[in-house]
């Protein structure tokens, strides 16, 4: 499939059996536009309701802040459990202003350093892939770099048809190109050409390749598509940490990973894993705990209850 942009994205599913869904995306297109100090109240709140009531989440992040952080006493690891869980509800309203609301008020405070970086490797005409992990900043933090430069993403189809399309066309308003994770050869060419590709590849997709590389010392499913397109594309592989602190946005270009790509892909995965495990260290409570990032082990057994 060719990569989607503004030009190309189809019209949006229509008929009866889409309404319910459609009134549902209005209401969050509508909570998009809501005052910033509002939005990050009703986050809080939301967080704090999501604490309480999703047992399930809570303690597969529980399980993974024991597992990760063992060096923090338990009150410490119950602390960050809970500003976890806020900083996991107004991330939800910094993904809905990303996408359907306005960017002005984190412009105003925005931080990015090392643009000079993807600056030069762009004059040279080098494609770059961006890594990053699943932190809550990550939508909001991804406009802010598309001010700058033609920023293309990754991402992963959505299976209501409807949101499929709303969220699309919202990240179609600041990203050059978007690309599904079946879309792999239109990536490829995408960076061949010197483009900027952005994706996190810090979760077990099942039904990838994948191989086991230590996160935080534990072994960790984790695709291998971050070797494979540098092997096959020439591109720089570039950390991209992004966070809130405050009322600012702190954005950071890391230098190209080396030596990347090597022979071995699990040496090269390794080393994503540690660029991205040195992010999470610093913005410990923005990061998606939630995931069950250690249910695949190479033992067969899980790491949750």
């Amino acid at each position: 499939m060719a990569e989607a942009t503004s030009s190309t994205l189809p019209l949006p599913p229509r008929g009866p059996r889409h309404w319910p869904v459609w009134l549902g995306v209005g209401l969050c297109m509508a909570l998009a536009r809501l005052p910033w100090r509002l939005q990050r109240m009703l986050g809080a709140l939301l967080g704090w309701i999501a604490l309480h009531l999703s047992r399930s989440r809570r303690e597969a992040a529980r399980t993974n802040l024991s597992l990760c952080l063992p060096e923090l006493a338990a009150a410490q690891r119950e602390a960050l459990l809970r500003d976890n869980f806020r900083d996991v509800g107004i991330g939800l309203f910094e993904f809905a202003r990303a996408w359907w609301g306005n960017a002005v008020p984190m412009r105003r405070t925005a931080r990015i350093e090392g643009l000079d970086i993807l600056q030069g490797l762009q004059a040279d005409g080098r494609g770059v892939l961006l890594i990053s992990g699943h932190f809550m900043t990550l939508e909001l933090c991804g406009r802010l770099l598309c001010d700058h430069v033609p920023l293309a993403g990754m991402y992963r189809r959505h299976r209501s048809p409807v949101m499929e399309w709303a969220v699309l066309r919202g990240r179609l308003r600041y990203a050059s190109a978007m690309f599904g994770n079946g879309d792999t050869r239109a990536a490829i060419r995408h960076l061949k050409r010197g483009g900027l590709l952005w994706y996190a590849p810090d979760q077990d997709m099942r039904g990838k390749d994948t191989v086991f590389a230590p996160f935080f010392g534990i072994p960790a499913a984790t695709i291998t598509a971050t070797h494979q397109f540098a092997r096959l594309t020439g591109c720089a592989v570039v950390p991209f940490f992004h966070r809130r602190e405050g009322a600012d946005y702190i954005l950071r270009i890391g230098q190209p990973l080396a030596p990347f790509p090597t022979e071995d892909v699990v040496v090269d995965t390794t080393q994503v894993n540690a660029a991205i495990e040195a992010m999470v260290r610093e913005a410990p409570s923005q990061y998606l705990w939630l995931h069950r990032r250690f249910k695949r082990q190479p033992d067969g057994l899980s790491r949750y209850p």
